[in-house]
């Protein structure tokens, strides 16, 4: 293996670190949607949080192939007290960009170095980037066909 192991093994301990407190936070969601929709919305946060779990299980497995320690540690809560589904979907969105980050990284870091670690990252990014785009679709009006931009101000 041709790239830096202990930083592999530290974006991996980030990752599973970030997917972990998807879980929490996508668990905690699901909790807090009333109205008319909630059903629906209840199940697709509920589906979130499992995927969330394998995520965070596929990256502690990688990181004890590397002979590294999984982390312990969640990454950070964001509690806004805002409970709408649009600010549910608005916080998912801004948590999706930093995991999503973190993939890019560690394809970067092991692009033509590791198959095995360059395959997972883009499969992970493919997997975040198209979960965007939903949380994309669900928070754009009726009819709007532009991405969704979160407001200025």
């Amino acid at each position: 293996m041709d790239f830096d192991k202990d930083k592999a093994i530290a974006l991996l301990n980030k990752i599973m670190e970030l997917e972990l407190a998807g879980v929490v936070r996508y668990t905690h969601y699901s909790l807090m949607v009333y109205g008319y929709n909630r059903i629906p919305v209840v199940e697709w946060l509920k589906e979130q949080a499992e995927e969330g779990l394998l995520h965070a299980h596929k990256a502690g497995e990688l990181v004890t192939l590397l002979g590294g320690y999984p982390s312990l540690s969640i990454g950070p809560l964001l509690e806004t007290h805002l409970h709408d589904v649009g600010d549910i979907l608005r916080e998912s969105l801004a948590h999706e960009s930093e995991s999503c980050a973190a993939y890019y990284q560690l394809l970067e870091l092991t692009q033509g170095k590791s198959v095995l670690l360059e395959d997972y990252a883009r499969g992970l990014i493919v997997e975040e980037e198209m979960h965007a785009d939903s949380v994309n679709k669900m928070l754009r009006r009726t009819g709007k066909t532009s991405i969704y931009e979160v407001p200025k101000g």
